[in-house]
C-alpha cells in the first residue's frame, strides 16, 4: 500500500506521466525549519497535476508526491551531483529557492537527515516509478515516461531572458527515439506556443536515469514556462501574488495542445 503522500493512479495504456514537483506538503517536523512556509513553496509546479488532469482518460498512468521538492528534490541525482554543471541549480535537499533566497532559519539538512528524506520520500517514488513502467512494458513491450513540470518564465539567476513556452528535454537525443521527439515537436508547433528542444532544460534525473531507449523505455521531459497557463506576474513573485489562482478558462489553449502532446506519445509507443 502507497504512503499517503505518493499518488498513483493506473492506466493500461503504454504511458506514465511524472509530477515530481506538484507536491506542496511540508511535515509537521520540518515546517518550522524555514524561513517561512511560503518560501519552502514558491518553487513549486504549480497547478500542473490540474492542467494534466486528462491524462488517465487517455489511459495514462499517473504517479505523483504531494511533498514539497523543498523536502527533497525527488528530481536530483541522490549522490548529490549536479545535473548542470556550472550553471545555477539545486540541490536534493534545496538550500535556496530558485531566486537564491536561504530557505532554512538554522543550519541545513545533516548527512543523516538527508539519508532520512531519501528512504522516506525519494526511494518510494522512484520505486513507483520503476513498477508501473515495468509493467506497462511487459503488457507493451514500449512506453514512455513522461516528465511533466513548470517553472516561471522569467528568472535570471537560472537562465537569461524568457523561456519558450515548451521545453522539451531529451538529454541530447539520449533519452529517447527520435521519433518520439519528432511527434512531440510537432504537436508542440501545431499549437500557438514557441518551443525548444535541449535548451536550457535538457532532462532532470529521471528522464535521464529511465530513459534506456534500447531497453523499450522511453523518457522525456517537458518544462512549461507558467505564462502559458496561468496569470503570471510580473518580476519576482510576492506572497499576495503567487501563485495566481487556477483557471481552467485562462489554461485551456495549453490544455488543448497538451492533449495533443500526451497523444503523441500514445502514438508513438503503440507504433
Amino acid at each position: 500500500m502507497s504512503p499517503a503522500w505518493l499518488e498513483v493512479r493506473r492506466g493500461e495504456a503504454p504511458l506514465v506521466v511524472s509530477f515530481p514537483h506538484t507536491g506542496s506538503d511540508l511535515p509537521p517536523d520540518l515546517e518550522r525549519a524555514y524561513v517561512s512556509p511560503w518560501l519552502a513553496r514558491k518553487d513549486t509546479d504549480w497547478w500542473i497535476d490540474r492542467l494534466y488532469d486528462f491524462a488517465t482518460d487517455l489511459g495514462a498512468t499517473t504517479v505523483r508526491t504531494r511533498i514539497s521538492r523543498s523536502v527533497i528534490d525527488v528530481n536530483r541525482d541522490p549522490s548529490g551531483a549536479s545535473l548542470y554543471p556550472g550553471q545555477a541549480t539545486t540541490e536534493l535537499c534545496p538550500l535556496t529557492t530558485f531566486d537564491g533566497e536561504t530557505l532554512y532559519r538554522g543550519a541545513a539538512p545533516d548527512v543523516a537527515e538527508i539519508s532520512r528524506r531519501r528512504a522516506a520520500y525519494f526511494e518510494p517514488y522512484h520505486a513507483a516509478l520503476d513498477a508501473e513502467l515495468a509493467r506497462l512494458r511487459a503488457r507493451h513491450g514500449k512506453v514512455v515516461l513522461y516528465e511533466a513540470h513548470s517553472i516561471r518564465s522569467v528568472i535570471p539567476r537560472l537562465f537569461e531572458g524568457e523561456l519558450p513556452n515548451f521545453n522539451l528535454g531529451t538529454n541530447a537525443g539520449a533519452s529517447c527515439g527520435p521519433a518520439l521527439t519528432a511527434r512531440v515537436e510537432a504537436a508542440c508547433d501545431a499549437s500557438p506556443f514557441s518551443r525548444v528542444t535541449d535548451g536550457r532544460f535538457k532532462g532532470g534525473w529521471t528522464t535521464r536515469r529511465y530513459g534506456r531507449p534500447e531497453t523499450g523505455t522511453h523518457a522525456i521531459q517537458m518544462e512549461l514556462a507558467c505564462r502559458g497557463y496561468m496569470d503570471e506576474p510580473p518580476g519576482l513573485p510576492a506572497p499576495n501574488a503567487w501563485p495566481p489562482a487556477y483557471s481552467a478558462t485562462r489554461a485551456a489553449p495549453m490544455r488543448a495542445a497538451l492533449i495533443d502532446v500526451l497523444k503523441a506519445c500514445v502514438a508513438f509507443a503503440e507504433a
